[in-house]
This record gives structure tokens, C-alpha cells and sequence, in this order.
């Protein structure tokens, strides 16, 4: 667990503190699959709290898939998170590329909504200009700035890297999307107590 040395941008709002969120971060992949977990502290500061590589064993698409599935499962149950991100990914020309990445991201999804989690999308322009503020940065680029955030001094695995930055990138939106969502929810309740307070006058008034 490594306590993060953040911009200023990258803490939490006030709305945001004392929760204690965890964010999975996953960069799915059929011959690797990358985690990297973080957590915003009770105090507002931002957690690294653990990162690696699931290496699925197999030649054949669906012992791989159910790897996946059982290590991100596991993870989950271990780790606790409230929510997942996940890198939306890039089609480019290789089609068989593509549909085995898909495939892994499949697994990934179904294991988070067989855990009741939260799953947010990204794409890759969103990871990189979010980490690196660039939208051409390169993975050496984005590792060396998710070390520095979290206050990381090991090298990290290049999938674990990309995990933790879909998730910073999640966190950088997340205070922001639960103030609106608190408030919505707030809205909500008071126009059903104003509903209820209106329905029993009517109600008293027609007797």
C-alpha cells in the first residue's frame, strides 16, 4: 500500500471523502489480463494498494476465458472494489486480434456483473489524455505517470501499468459523476416528500 503524491487535480472533492472507494482497474487481454487496484482514503488521499498480471494457461480460447473469469472473480471477492473500469478498446485491421480481445473483455464484464459491480468504460484517448494530458502518449510515457501519481517506485508489468491508469482515469471523473448522482438522488427524495405532504393534504381536504 503506497500513499499517492498527486497533483492537486487528482484529490478528491469533498463530497468524495470518507468513503473509502475502491476502483478495480482491468486491461483484458486472452494471453495476459493486467489489474491494478487504488482507493480513496477516508482522510481524502489517494492508495495504490496492489497491481499484477493474470497469465491464463492454455492453446485453446475457453480455458483461457474461464481463467480470466475465476482470476477476476477472486480478485474481487479479495480486493472489495465498488467499482471496475475497463479500457474500451481500439479496433485497428487485425480482425482475429480483435475478436479474441473482445472475447476477454467479455470474461472480465461478466465477472464484474456476477459480482454486482459498477462497470465504467474507457477509451484509450480518455486514459491517455486524463494520465499523461497527451492523446499520443505512449506506454512509457503513461507508466512513468501513474509511478509518479501513486508514489510507485518498482517497474511495473506494461498490463498492470495500463490497469492503473484506466483507473486513475476513472477516479479523475468519479468525484465529480457521485456529487451529480448525490444530488439527484437528494433531488429525488425531497420531491416525493413533497408529493407525500401534498397527497395527504388533498386527501384530508376532500373528507
Amino acid at each position: 500500500m503506497r500513499r499517492a503524491s498527486a497533483p492537486g487535480s487528482w484529490s478528491p472533492s469533498p463530497g468524495i471523502q470518507g468513503e473509502g472507494i475502491r476502483i478495480l482497474g482491468v486491461d483484458p487481454g486472452m494471453m495476459s489480463t493486467g489489474f491494478g487496484l487504488i482507493e480513496f482514503e477516508k482522510q481524502g488521499s489517494l492508495l495504490y494498494r496492489e497491481s499484477g498480471v493474470l497469465r491464463p494457461r492454455g492453446t485453446s480460447v475457453s480455458p483461457r476465458l474461464q481463467q480470466i473469469f475465476r482470476g477476476l472473480t477472486r480478485l474481487i471477492e479479495t480486493m472489495k472494489p465498488r467499482f471496475m473500469a475497463v479500457e474500451r478498446p481500439f479496433f485497428g485491421k487485425n480482425v482475429k486480434s480483435a475478436m479474441l480481445l473482445g472475447q476477454a473483455r467479455g470474461a472480465a464484464l461478466l465477472a464484474a456483473a456476477e459480482m454486482g459491480l459498477e462497470v465504467h468504460e474507457i477509451s484509450p484517448l480518455e486514459v491517455k489524455q486524463a494520465v499523461v494530458g497527451y492523446g499520443r502518449a505512449d506506454k512509457g510515457q503513461i507508466q512513468a505517470m501513474v509511478r509518479s501519481l501513486l508514489g510507485i517506485r518498482q517497474v511495473l508489468p506494461a498490463d498492470a501499468a495500463d490497469a492503473l491508469a484506466v483507473a486513475l482515469c476513472l477516479a479523475h471523473s468519479l468525484p465529480l459523476k457521485t456529487s451529480l448522482q448525490e444530488a439527484l438522488l437528494m433531488h429525488s427524495r425531497k420531491e416525493r416528500r413533497r408529493s407525500a405532504r401534498w397527497t395527504e393534504k388533498d386527501l384530508g381536504g376532500a373528507r
